[in-house]
């Protein structure tokens, strides 16, 4: 039997769609460790995805939800008050999409328009969700909620394009909604810099399998692989991080504290 590290929370997931997401894996670990949740996505990613299936598995209700939309947010987070029976203990935004980058734009041609669409998806779809969840008084005292991000929003990864500056917005966003919800009722607010990973979302960006074989090699550890990701964010929706709270944390094998690894040089 799993460590029933969450038993008694209640959660809401974004982001889930296939067995590839990090927010699939989250939702299975946290199954496995005793949480009750609901899970949502985009309307239009339930009809091409496989979310019915891993809610079917899980026992979890899917509510469908536009992020980006405050009124959606709004019925998302009531409704899973009623399903789950009571106030929400945690919460995993896993969110991203860019226009520019599924078309194949240069960061120095970018689409303004695409752009910012681009952060209101993957960014401020953060604040919304957060702004929601602090005025709709959501959120069960010492609750967690985290964001999934990339070390791209410290330093310069050209083909990640703007997609960059959306998860430096996102961790600005963490950091700042941080303290009003620990000043209101103990909620902290962190993100968590993943390692490169074999996702959907991830395998779109230009020249994914070659950076990703780079930062396995430059890790000490290796990348982080999706399953264990998912048991760091059960780490940060427990009772065990209680303290934690406005910050980044990197996910990644030890990659953003390195400046050369000899392995890259072998042939």
């Amino acid at each position: 039997m799993a460590n029933q590290l969450l038993a008694g929370k209640r959660g809401v997931i974004f982001g889930a769609l296939d067995d590839q997401s990090i927010a699939w894996h989250v939702a299975e670990v946290c199954a496995e460790m005793g949480a009750k949740f609901t899970l949502t996505n985009a309307p239009v990613a339930l009809r091409f995805g496989q979310l019915q299936e891993l809610g079917d598995r899980l026992g979890a209700e899917i509510i469908p939800a536009d992020a980006t939309s405050m009124e959606d947010l709004e019925n998302l987070f009531q409704r899973s008050e009623e399903v789950l029976g009571g106030k929400i203990d945690f919460v995993l935004h896993a969110i991203g999409m860019s226009l520019n980058v599924r078309k194949k734009k240069t960061y120095t041609d970018l689409n303004h328009d695409w752009m910012l669409k681009t952060f209101d998806i993957s960014a401020v779809s953060f604040h919304k969700m957060c702004q929601v969840l602090y005025n709709g008084d959501h959120m069960a005292d010492w609750g967690s909620i985290l964001g999934l991000t990339y070390i791209a929003a410290q330093r310069t990864f050209p083909d990640y394009s703007e997609m960059a500056e959306s998860k430096a917005l996102l961790e600005s966003f963490a950091r700042s909604f941080g303290y009003h919800f620990g000043e209101k009722n103990h909620v902290r607010v962190n993100t968590i810099s993943q390692s490169p990973t074999m996702t959907t979302a991830g395998k779109g960006v230009k020249g994914f399998d070659e950076f990703f074989g780079y930062a396995d090699k430059m890790s000490p550890l290796g990348n982080a692989p999706a399953r264990d990701c998912a048991t760091y964010c059960a780490t940060l929706f427990s009772d065990l991080t209680r303290y934690v709270t406005m910050q980044n944390l990197f996910h990644d094998g030890g990659f953003s504290n390195m400046g050369m690894n000899p392995k890259l040089l072998e042939g």
